[in-house]
């Protein structure tokens, strides 16, 4: 055979394997990357509550009578001391003997309110100055950099709360002399028939009417609740997160609370975790095992000025939070036998690691170990993805 025609076979040939090579190679997937970063992580759990008023007062028929009309609407502000209801005798008004001794019992046991409430009054005045020498103290500490920024705000929302707590007293104080007012007039009524035949029912503190549960004039019986005020400066909220989140969170913990309909997002502070549970039905039919969480808005008044008793709001309560962690996107992790793993990209292949996942939250994670900042990490790997296989990223 001529040497050009064995050349040419050959040559044809090298060509030929070439294209079947290049033909039939491993083609490189196509995927979707995210970068490793170094960053503060805050875990948190969300849930859904509602606010309330901390100090409701309900002021009921310090005996039975006639009710004249409530003029007061929900809403309506009023101011202490000021008439909210009239209470009038009903004729004939016939008192015996046992009516009397409920009626001293009864003024006898506010009077017993009375002192409880100046014994709690003066347990919160302590509380505020202890708050407020802890306050001092952490400024100082701050000062010669002993301390961290996290501490005087720590403190500086004890105070704020001690002083909550003082102003709350005060008006258990005022309620409690107002009842005790009231069960006297009654007491008085019923010794001198004819002559007291009217009691006025008065505010016991500065607010807003919440409800008003009788509007029409009407006989009542002793203890029937008419109206209930509040003052909306003072809300907290009730949240009913899982019990197996629950156990996480600590009082004092920070809460933000967001979907409330302002236009920025509310600060909070965790107050107490109810140790009782109760089952919830969810949306979908599932039994859920919840418990109650109380938490103190710590925002100021003035950004809150439209929120209301019972309303509806979304709060992220923090239960961890890391310095300076290794952040990966949850959508990169998946688990093998071995445990966690993810996709990184070492010279345009995969590599598939084995990671320490230390805390969740989110769409984020935070790795103990296994990745370095700033390597490329795959997310959402396809199924069809293996170790050591080729890839490309937009």
């Amino acid at each position: 055979m001529p040497a050009g025609r064995t050349l040419f076979w050959i040559v044809s040939s090298a060509i030929a394997a070439l294209a079947a090579f290049w033909l039939l190679r491993p083609q490189a997937i196509l995927v979707e990357t995210a970068p490793v970063v170094t960053g503060r992580f805050v875990a948190s759990v969300a849930a859904d509550g509602r606010t309330r008023v901390r100090e409701r007062y309900a002021l009921s028929a310090p005996g039975a009578g006639r009710i004249e009309r409530v003029r007061l609407k929900p809403g309506d502000r009023i101011t202490k001391d000021a008439p909210v209801a009239v209470l009038r005798a009903v004729q004939p008004a016939l008192v015996d003997a046992r009516t009397r001794a409920e009626l001293e019992e009864r003024l006898g046991a506010s009077e017993a309110q009375v002192e409880e409430a100046e014994a709690l009054l003066a347990r919160a005045h302590i509380a505020q100055e202890k708050a407020a020498t802890d306050l001092d103290r952490t400024r100082q500490l701050l000062a010669r950099g002993v301390v961290s920024g996290t501490a005087l705000e720590r403190d500086l929302a004890a105070a704020q709360l001690a002083g909550r707590d003082v102003a709350a007293a005060e008006r258990r104080v005022h309620a409690a002399t107002h009842q005790k007012a009231q069960a006297a007039a009654s007491l008085r009524r019923s010794l001198e028939p004819g002559v007291h035949d009217m009691i006025e029912i008065t505010a016991p503190v500065s607010g807003v009417v919440l409800r008003v549960a009788i509007e029409n004039e009407t006989v009542v019986q002793a203890g029937t609740v008419l109206l209930e005020i509040g003052d909306l400066a003072d809300l907290e909220i009730v949240a009913d997160p899982l019990t197996i989140d629950a156990v996480q969170m600590r009082p004092g913990a920070p809460v933000v609370i967001e979907g409330w309909g302002g236009p920025e997002d509310l600060r909070g502070t965790l107050q107490r975790v109810e140790p009782g549970g109760f089952t919830k039905v969810s949306a979908l039919g599932v039994e859920e095992q919840r418990t109650n969480v109380v938490i103190d808005l710590v925002s100021a008044i003035e950004m809150r000025q439209t929120l209301g008793d019972n309303y509806r709001v979304e709060v992220r309560i923090q239960i961890a939070e890391l310095d300076s962690a290794i952040l990966v996107p949850v959508g990169a992790l998946f688990r093998r036998a071995s445990g966690w793993h993810v996709f990184a990209i070492v010279n345009g292949r995969a590599s598939m690691r084995l990671v320490e996942i230390a805390r969740r939250s989110g769409d984020v994670a935070a790795v103990a170990s296994g990745l370095q900042a700033g390597m490329p990490v795959i997310v959402f790997p396809p199924r069809q993805l293996e170790d050591g296989m080729a890839v490309r990223f937009k």
